[in-house]
């Protein structure tokens, strides 16, 4: 664990009513650390038009601010700020996401244990009392939550540095930044872990804001189940 400095990157667009209980949580895992590993969280605000930059600072937690309107630009714009502020291991989650109080300390055991360029985690959805039954029954049969599973999610996602700049990084894409990133590294023959312990609870809110993201996939279940 010599040396390991980590940055938790947030992009954000208009997340008022989420940013504090995904803030609180991240600032939770980082707590777990051992006092050896620095780590810090780093919001990237894009386009916002609410109060997401107030919250952000009454956290106390450091922030940039861009009008991208593009999670690949944001998210890349964070990670190499905190690459260049000598990050040396890069968590991805997202600001409508609460991660687990072990989320980092299972990703430390993961890259001691075994070396890894890349974790790919798994997240759980926090409410389904809006949606249909048929809704959810498709979604968890579809699911693996497990060892090995081979979900993507930008929300539990994570990386070497080094590994991200040697593949170049996220792609400037709107959705589906997180599937390219994933891709670049097994094309160029990284370790991938795929953990069921890294986990992350997502919002079950269907008003996207990636057209092909999370939301719009669990909207287009609902409103397959509804017609």
């Amino acid at each position: 664990m010599d040396n390991i400095t980590l940055a938790v990157v947030i992009p954000a667009h208009n997340e008022a009513l989420t940013i504090s209980d995904c803030l609180t949580s991240v600032q939770l895992a980082i707590k777990q650390l051992p006092a050896i590993i620095t780590a810090y969280p780093l919001v990237v605000l894009d386009s916002c038009t609410d109060n997401t930059e107030v919250l952000v600072k009454a956290a106390g937690v450091e922030y940039l601010s861009c009008n991208y309107r593009c999670v690949g630009r944001v998210r890349d714009l964070g990670i190499r700020h905190a690459i260049a502020k000598g990050a040396t291991w890069l968590a991805c989650t997202d600001a409508d996401s609460v991660v687990s109080s072990e989320w980092l300390v299972e990703q430390i055991k993961h890259i001691t244990d075994q070396p890894t360029a890349m974790i790919c985690g798994v997240v759980s959805v926090d409410n389904w009392a809006h949606l249909t039954l048929q809704t959810k029954e498709a979604y968890l049969e579809h699911y693996q939550d497990k060892m090995g599973h081979r979900h993507i999610h930008g929300a539990n996602l994570s990386f070497s540095a080094n590994a991200y700049l040697a593949v170049g990084g996220f792609d400037p894409l709107p959705c589906h930044e997180d599937v390219s990133l994933v891709k670049k590294f097994e094309a160029q023959n990284y370790d991938i872990v795929w953990s069921n312990r890294v986990r992350v609870t997502t919002s079950s809110r269907l008003d996207a804001r990636a057209n092909e993201g999370f939301a719009a996939f669990l909207a287009t279940l609902e409103r397959n189940h509804l017609e």
